[in-house]
């Protein structure tokens, strides 16, 4: 698989040097130099689950990791479903919840950290920096938890992420670090760049990352949109529409990507909240990010999406135009009642979901099959899922035995000086 930097197209690297490089230059996102289509994609979605992961990674990392080898990675990585739930005759929910800790972000976290175990073979410390608005904190710290010569540092904003959340990736310890940051997830992000601008940092400890922008978690999510068709009864594939609640738009990426591979999806809606800066673009075309507000659906509390030039260079280089991209936002006060409309048709979801379900609902045509993703376990914002469906949910095994545990993060102001140090042990 043959990448190049967005920012700078001088700078082309193969997968192995993306997975451990996670950034190029100038802080800039590698993209696939050839995503060309997959040959008999019919055929492809008859295959279970890790048989045609295994087809769809081979046709995009190519020969750099052997057939038996990829296969072994992806049956640890994907060693749970993501099935495909009917909702009503034209609407379906992708269920990515799942997984250990209940969130979509276990494909790609898993999957990166088979990466990382297998392709790193020269013996050095590797340190995953990653910042977190939710899931992808969880995800990661348990798919690397334990892991020899990685140490996993996890940035993610104090006081605007679910208690339950919170508690999954904070009570683990050995070599997973987490810190809670006096600010925003944009904060967050903007000190994992700074870190990956520091070249004395990233010799030091062998910095890497972790979030949607390392390839290896963007390849993996391709995957479960092959899943999710396949499902579909196959005269309804066709008519395909995506739904999908939006953050830094990894999620996003990776279902385009699946297209721009044949995968047949007629088109996606990318669904957000009060935190609308592409949906504003899309209608504007004004690139203006406002400061980040906390919202119920806190996953998606991102102004400055990482991924968003992924987007747009991908319909750059397809030809796609980027206005066939649906989009909207809701509220907080329209979410809760999205919710409530959804449990009503006898389907329990939360926020991100049901942010998904709404958009799609507003924006599928009558002859197309709609699909929304759901992104995580509705326990997992328990004390909002409860107060807004007046229900008293389950706590799922994962997340009860996490809530009884202690945390042992810290708390970093938003300032780089003070990351470094505590990263360089000082």
């Amino acid at each position: 698989m043959k990448l190049y930097n967005i920012k700078d197209n001088t700078e082309t690297i193969n997968f192995t040097g993306a997975v451990k490089q996670g950034l190029g230059r100038g802080q800039g996102l590698f993209f696939p130099e050839n995503l060309s289509p997959i040959a008999n994609i019919d055929a492809l979605l008859e295959q279970p689950l890790v048989p045609r992961s295994v087809a769809v990674l081979q046709h995009l990392i190519g020969d750099e990791i052997p057939e038996a080898t990829l296969t072994a990675m992806v049956e640890r990585a994907f060693a749970f479903p993501a099935p495909l739930v009917k909702v009503d005759d034209h609407t379906y929910a992708l269920e990515l919840f799942h997984g250990p800790t209940l969130a979509f972000k276990d494909f790609g976290g898993r999957f990166m950290a088979q990466c990382l175990a297998t392709l790193s073979t020269d013996g050095k410390k590797i340190t995953i920096l990653t910042a977190t608005s939710g899931d992808t904190g969880a995800a990661v710290a348990h798919a690397f938890h334990g892991l020899p010569n990685i140490e996993v540092v996890i940035l993610y904003p104090e006081g605007k992420i679910s208690p339950l959340q919170e508690k999954l990736f904070t009570t683990l310890g050995d070599n997973i670090r987490t810190f809670a940051v006096q600010g925003d997830f944009d904060d967050c992000q903007a000190l994992v760049k700074q870190a990956f601008d520091d070249e004395e940092l990233k010799e030091a400890v062998g910095l890497n990352s972790a979030n949607s922008i390392n390839i290896s978690r963007l390849v993996a999510q391709v995957c479960y949109y092959f899943e999710a068709v396949a499902q579909l009864p196959v005269e309804q594939r066709h008519k395909a529409v995506i739904a999908v609640p939006s953050g830094n738009f990894g999620n996003l990426t990776a279902g385009l990507i699946a297209k721009a591979l044949g995968l047949p999806v007629k088109r996606f809606m990318a669904a957000t909240n009060a935190n609308d800066t592409v949906p504003r673009y899309l209608e504007s075309g004004s690139w203006d990010p406002k400061a980040t507000v906390a919202t119920l659906s806190n996953a998606m509390d991102v102004s400055r999406p990482n991924n968003w030039p992924r987007v747009e260079e991908l319909c750059r280089v397809k030809g796609w135009n980027l206005a066939d991209i649906a989009s909207g936002s809701l509220d907080d006060a329209d979410t809760k009642d999205a919710l409530q409309r959804l449990f009503a048709q006898g389907y329990l979801c939360e926020p991100h979901g049901a942010i998904g379900w709404d958009l799609l609902n507003k924006e599928r045509g009558k002859d197309e099959v709609g699909i929304f993703l759901c992104t995580a376990h509705p326990a997992k914002f328990k004390e909002n899922v409860d107060a807004i469906l007046e229900q008293d949910l389950p706590l799922p095994g994962p997340l009860a035995k996490h809530l009884a545990m202690e945390p042992l993060n810290g708390t970093i102001a938003a300032d780089f000086a003070v990351l470094k140090e505590k990263m360089m042990g000082k």
